[in-house]
């Protein structure tokens, strides 16, 4: 039996992580990642001159996203999209006070990206894809389908988020080439009906380079209240223990 000559035995303090490394750092990495996904979305519609339809910005924003994810995830989250921010905050995966910083991080981001998107580009290319604004809607006819469309769409990648990267039940290593897949998936499919922007940064960045706000409010509303509406289906319904509200 061991005897402590009046020495108390000592337990390690918990190792607390720098301020720079817990509230900085992450928003440059929202600002950086946001600025680089934006920049190639950006410049994937202004050179999309070959015919190839939707299929040369699908695949560049998808395959962009989930490579900005995989590079810079494990400093921020990987969000780079306010909605997506909006849904992880309400389902536990964002400290409250980091929400508003990421939303101003990812839009300056989205601001840098379309500005150097219009440097290396043409003119007459930047003018003909209107910078990579969102122009798919054209009349009040057209309203609330698209506005439905960004709504699912960006359902399908906030789910893709917090199921594949939050929630400790389903998430897994394969989340950000799964996320940047859905967001693929989605140009796809509903890039006629609304232009699938799913993401309030991409919107905001373009349309102010290149002055173009025609209903420009859709790929705001669309989106946020989609992240309202996954974080409340995850907390309600589909949640693992640790994140739903009730039955547990």
């Amino acid at each position: 039996m061991s005897i402590k000559e009046g020495k108390e035995e000592r337990k390690p303090s918990p190792v607390h992580p720098h301020w720079f490394e817990q509230y900085v750092q992450p928003c440059m990495g929202e600002l950086v990642g946001s600025a680089f996904f934006i920049f190639m979305g950006c410049v994937s519609v202004i050179e999309n001159v070959e015919g190839t339809g939707r299929l040369q910005p699908a695949l560049a924003h998808g395959l962009a996203l989930g490579l900005t994810i995989a590079i810079l995830g494990n400093i921020s989250g990987g969000h780079f999209n306010p909605a997506v921010s909006l849904g992880a905050w309400l389902v536990g995966g964002l400290n409250m006070v980091l929400v508003i910083p990421y939303w101003i991080s990812q839009l300056c981001g989205g601001l840098i990206g379309a500005a150097f998107a219009k440097a290396v580009t043409y003119d007459e290319r930047y003018k003909n894809a209107s910078g990579a604004a969102f122009t798919t809607i054209t009349s009040d006819d057209q309203l609330g389908r698209a506005l439905i469309s960004e709504v699912i769409m960006t359902m399908f990648l906030v789910m893709a988020v917090c199921m594949g990267a939050i929630n400790e039940k389903t998430k897994g290593p394969l989340a950000p080439f799964c996320i940047g897949f859905t967001v693929t998936v989605d140009i796809l499919a509903g890039g006629a009906i609304s232009g699938a922007c799913m993401n309030p940064a991409r919107a905001f960045g373009p349309a102010l380079v290149a002055n173009y706000w025609d209903y420009h409010w859709v790929y705001w509303v669309g989106p946020m209240v989609a992240g309202l509406l996954v974080g409340a289906l995850i907390r309600f319904l589909i949640g693992d223990k640790k994140t739903r509200l009730f039955l547990k």
